[in-house]
């Protein structure tokens, strides 16, 4: 058996996914390249015995290396050298995309071409002559529809014959190939005198494509200069390219890298003028129906209406899953473990308290993310496919802009209505590291859907009677923040970071595989159980053992009250740092410290501290395993049930019956006269003071965990920073500024 390294490139939207996701199937992960937020993709691949190690490079336009997705992709060919390359091209717009292939054929000549969208050219009333186009090229072409299978097989066997050529190149000595295309005879006379010196280089030849960095000294790139100025011996070639440079410079009059595209460009038009024939002139299904979906006005209500789908497919969609999830890990799970421990007579130790109420506990919070992330990429993931993503980053641009982001940005930002977390991984659609790293600051300023339990609860205990409108003023308060912290960001931090301008490709129209959908969908939700899942669990047995250890009263370690636990005393600590806020309790406090774990058990939290009793559970520990199994299982059905009677509910249709439910009066007497206390008689409006300060107070640890993968810890050092000013300073001029009107 023998193994090769394929590398995968393309512009983006020409289907190079969907290949790389029909090739590598469930054998892929996900990751960053080194030192890089952009994503990176690798697979397995197994074709006649053989092993393919499919790396998919970031979609880029061109190797000049103006963006991070561009560099890497230059250095994998130049450095790691794969086998072969396979280039993805989107048949109907074929001269853009050829101008990447004709780049990589001056680094590598094992280059075979995967023309995809065939089925859209021959639409559009587009001839390819094939045989042409690969005699030009001197590389095979194999047409093919990747989303209809189409062609897949001769892509294979095109990917096994260019990595054995590529292998057996490699190790035949001064092995020479003539790419198709030449430059005007100045610029060929300066490349070969550079070839010949760096043919003197034994270091140079036998680890960079000759050609290719003759062609980089003399565009002055900085980075190659860079690297070859380490080597010893290199300072006269060095000084050559400098000349040519000067020379060819001075020839022409213009700056060398524009003459060069110019006739990279020439050449492309010639070709293709050769090898595509016919256009259809009338406008195509994709303009008919753009004129609608991208128009100023019409464009943006539609992109609210299927934001809002989204938002609800992450939250009541996948509400009955969550709840399930939650039910099941903390209730029959949890007492099946606690059965077994019972075995060992461990079942009244610290180490039992330490498995359920630390490690279960954690488990169950990571876990109860799954459905609302997979609902959310399953939305993602079906825009990017059908080809709309890109028109939603259009039609926000204008927007967006004035916060100096583009269009790409809002959807980020939208997604944290559902859920911070995923919102900071969608930001890996942004190119711009600066784009990347400012959206993720201001995706935790968006009020999740975690956060409303909390609003909700407050809103009823101190205004029944405006209940919605002080939700809702909480979500309007977000995004004024947000707009507000925006500005400043970019006033101070990154008042040197130029806005980036918006490139993005438009592609046709296409329905979205359930392939596709699903591997996107797990890809992205298996990247946040393995990077945010050990940070979340670990914070979770933190705050489990601080509540164990006693600090006053009689209890012993994992038995003892609230009041008189580590937790408790370290809350209180920290109390008088909220006292000008109205809130400055040690109930309260501790409240906010769980709610650096997840914001939903803020409410639980102070269910416990506040000494409301909890009502038994009906039965469920006196059953036994089987049929408690036989309770979950139905429990999974019912939740899939009511997981199809959500989605009517997307467009109004209510399948549920009304609920009646309401907090318990213990819970809201007692909260209220908590409040009342800590405020000296001002307790509706440190209420609301505690309400603004949950909104943008630091978001959860497992938002901490995924700012931390995507952004790095400095900026999630920062935006907690950030944030905890900001939700001080504003609670603080809420309750102050309150109490001087009403006074």
């Amino acid at each position: 058996m023998s193994e090769f390294t394929i590398a995968l490139a393309g512009n983006p939207n020409t289907g190079k996914t969907t290949i790389f996701n029909t090739l590598t199937g469930s054998s892929q992960h996900t990751g960053n390249w080194p030192g890089k937020t952009v994503a990176r993709k690798e697979g397995v691949w197994r074709h006649d015995g053989d092993l393919f190690h499919i790396v998919d490079l970031p979609g880029a336009y061109s190797l000049s290396a103006f963006s991070a997705e561009e560099v890497i992709a230059r250095d994998f060919i130049v450095e790691n050298q794969p086998d072969a390359v396979i280039v993805v091209v989107d048949a109907t717009n074929l001269e853009r995309n050829l101008y990447l292939a004709l780049q990589i054929l001056e680094m590598t000549p094992h280059v075979a071409l995967a023309l995809n969208m065939m089925d859209a050219a021959r639409a559009q009333g587009l001839k390819i002559d094939i045989p042409m186009l690969s005699d030009r090229l001197r590389i095979p072409v194999i047409p093919m529809t990747a989303r209809a299978g189409k062609g897949m097989v001769q892509l294979e066997e095109a990917i096994a014959g260019a990595a054995q050529k590529g292998r057996e190149a490699k190790q035949v000595a001064g092995f020479e190939f003539t790419p198709p295309f030449r430059y005007s005879q100045p610029i060929e006379t300066a490349l070969n005198r550079l070839i010949k010196a760096i043919n003197q280089q034994h270091p140079l030849k036998n680890h960079y494509p000759e050609r290719w960095l003759a062609l980089k000294l003399l565009q002055e790139d900085e980075t190659c200069i860079e690297k070859i100025s380490a080597i010893p011996g290199t300072d006269d070639l060095l000084a050559l390219a400098r000349h040519e440079a000067t020379h060819l410079h001075s020839f022409y009059g213009e700056d060398l890298d524009t003459i060069i595209a110019e006739e990279r460009y020439t050449w492309l038009n010639g070709l293709v003028q050769q090898v595509v024939q016919g256009r259809l002139q009338s406008p195509t299904f994709s303009d008919r129906v753009d004129a609608v979906i991208t128009h100023p006005v019409a464009g943006l209500f539609i992109f609210f209406a299927i934001m809002w789908v989204v938002f609800k497919l992450s939250t009541d969609v996948a509400a009955p899953f969550v709840n399930w999830i939650d039910t099941f890990v903390n209730g029959n799970f949890a007492h099946w473990v606690t059965e077994l421990l019972a075995l060992v007579h461990l079942e009244n130790t610290w180490f039992a308290s330490l498995i359920i109420d630390g490690i279960l506990a954690g488990v169950g919070g990571v876990l109860v993310f799954v459905p609302v992330l997979m609902f959310l990429y399953m939305g993602m993931a079906i825009m990017e496919d059908s080809g709309y993503m890109a028109r939603a980053a259009f039609v926000m641009d204008r927007y967006m802009r004035k916060l100096g982001l583009h269009g790409k940005s809002f959807v980020p930002l939208v997604l944290g209505f559902g859920c911070n977390v995923p919102a900071i991984y969608a930001t890996r659609t942004l190119e711009n590291p600066t784009d990347r790293i400012l959206t993720g600051m201001l995706a935790p300023f968006m009020s999740c859907s975690a956060r409303l339990p909390v609003y909700v609860l407050i809103a009823t205990i101190f205004f029944p009677e405006y209940r919605t409108s002080a939700v809702l003023t909480m979500y309007i308060l977000g995004i004024i923040m947000a707009l507000i912290a925006g500005l400043l960001l970019r006033k101070t931090i990154f008042k040197n970071s130029e806005a980036s301008a918006l490139l993005i490709e438009i592609p046709s129209y296409r329905m979205p595989t359930i392939r596709n959908v699903w591997t996107e969908m797990w890809q992205r939700t298996r990247a946040f159980l393995e990077s945010a899942a050990t940070i979340i669990m670990g914070v979770s047995i933190v705050i489990w053992l601080l509540m164990a250890i006693p600090v006053s009263g009689h209890g012993t370690f994992a038995d003892t009250p609230v009041d008189d636990s580590a937790f408790a005393h370290l809350a209180g600590a920290i109390s008088p740092a909220f006292e000008p806020l109205g809130f400055g309790n040690w109930e309260n406090a501790s409240a906010l410290i769980s709610g650096f774990i997840a914001k939903e058990v803020v409410v639980s939290t102070m269910a416990q501290v506040y000494h409301v009793p909890q009502e038994p559970q009906s039965g469920a520990e006196d059953a036994g395993f089987w049929a408690q199994g036989k309770d979950s299982i139905i429990g999974l059905f019912q939740a899939t049930v009511d997981t199809i009677k959500s989605i009517p509910a997307i467009i109004g249709i209510n399948l549920f019956p009304p609920e009646t439910e309401s907090e318990p009066p213990a819970m809201m007497t007692a909260i209220r006269q908590g409040f009342e206390q800590s405020s000296g008689g001002y307790g509706a409006l440190a209420a609301f003071a505690f309400m603004v300060y949950v909104l943008i107070y630091s978001p959860c640890v497992a938002t901490m965990a995924a700012q931390r993968q995507e952004l790095g810890a400095r900026w999630m050092w920062t935006s907690i920073a950030i944030q905890l000013t900001l939700g001080w300073i504003l609670a603080f001029v809420v309750f102050q500024g309150g109490k001087l009107l009403l006074s």
